[in-house]
């Protein structure tokens, strides 16, 4: 596993929520890494987040390590549960709330 991948990995596994996003949730840089941000600031519970755009050898490895095309990419629990369509539907249905909230609960306990 090279460096970048390793540096993902340790993201993924340090974090119980993190979202690897175009730009920061204050200041999103496109759209739908806007909607899965305030889908995630909506189920308040506090999430990591990095911004792809700071580097492209994470931009393009984050699309490698969850062999997912697009970002932005929702981690939960070091398991990828998908883009911003994928989030935005979880969060309508209330299952994106309870996923988060579980996780940031175990990490606490």
């Amino acid at each position: 596993m090279d460096e970048v991948q390793q540096a993902i990995k340790q993201q993924v596994e340090a974090h119980p929520v993190i979202l690897f996003m175009k730009g920061t949730p204050q200041f999103p840089q496109c759209g739908f890494s806007m909607k899965a941000s305030q889908a995630l600031a909506g189920c308040e519970v506090e999430f990591a987040y990095v911004n792809v755009l700071e580097d492209e050898r994470i931009r393009q490895g984050v699309k490698d390590y969850g062999n997912w095309p697009t970002i932005p990419q929702l981690y939960v629990n070091g398991e990828l549960v998908g883009g911003s369509d994928i989030i935005l539907q979880m969060y309508e249905s209330g299952e994106l709330e309870t996923l988060v909230k579980d996780a940031v609960g175990k990490q606490q306990a």
